[in-house]
């Protein structure tokens, strides 16, 4: 479906998933702010060739004047990108940047539960042998190890400000049981506030640099994997703050 009377100076371009989990992309007016009129292209599927066939379909004059494209590291949306609107500037929307730093917080918080799983099993086993009952030792907040983990990883996707009084207690708690979800959490929130708190591209240069040395400090393999990523793309990355 094109909708070429809906097209704007500036766009925005991902995969969204529909009907069974099928994926479409979707090219929507950033002016429009999702509301009637917003949506310029929904193709079916991802492949760039495709897509590209069916948005060019829109009259080149039109696509000539589209200033600036939002859209997220893949090189297929890139590519339809470039090949789509040569004019416009692209921009990696910080929603798939900011994702990549939660999503290693995470990972290092689920090593941790699968190991505190294991050893609950094994105590559970030993005192099955022994015919006694397991209770598993708990926490001033009434969470096991186990619990701590897995209820733990909601207060790791928000910032200090918006945790509830539970979680404040509760991340007071994994931070001093697990101080390196603590140093990876901390990461993450400095990389978010680089986004909050920068207006300008030469400052964000700045910002970014120093926090490329703290990961390199923290010798996280997850975050070092983030940081290359992020060289990969480093341009359209930092585009985010001209505008």
């Amino acid at each position: 479906m094109i909708y070429p009377e809906n097209i704007g100076k500036y766009l925005s371009i991902d995969e969204v998933a529909l009907s069974q989990g099928e994926l479409y992309t979707v090219l929507t007016n950033k002016k429009s702010k999702g509301i009637k009129g917003s949506i310029v292209a929904i193709v079916e599927g991802t492949k760039a060739e495709k897509v590209i066939e069916h948005i060019n379909k829109i009259d080149v004059s039109k696509r000539n004047k589209v200033k600036e494209i939002t859209l997220d590291m893949a090189n297929s949306m890139k590519l339809i990108s470039k090949k789509c609107f040569p004019n416009a500037t692209q921009v990696i929307d910080r929603f798939h940047v900011q994702k990549l730093c939660a999503e290693a917080v995470q990972e290092i918080g689920i090593k941790h539960r699968w190991e505190a799983m294991d050893e609950e099993n094994e105590q559970l086993i030993k005192a099955k042998l022994k015919g006694l009952n397991y209770i598993p030792e708990t926490y001033s907040n009434g969470d096991t190890r186990k619990q701590l983990l897995a209820r733990g990883r909601y207060l790791l996707y928000k910032s200090r400000e918006k945790w509830t009084e539970n979680q404040e207690l509760r991340a007071q708690i994994l931070f001093e049981e697990y101080p390196r979800i603590k140093t990876a959490y901390d990461l993450s929130q400095k990389f978010r506030l680089i986004y909050n708190n920068t207006t300008e591209k030469r400052v964000a240069l700045t910002k970014l640099a120093h926090w490329y040395k703290d990961v390199e400090e923290s010798q996280f393999k997850s975050f070092n994997t983030i940081v290359n990523t992020f060289h990969l793309n480093y341009q359209t990355i930092v585009n985010y703050f001209e505008n």
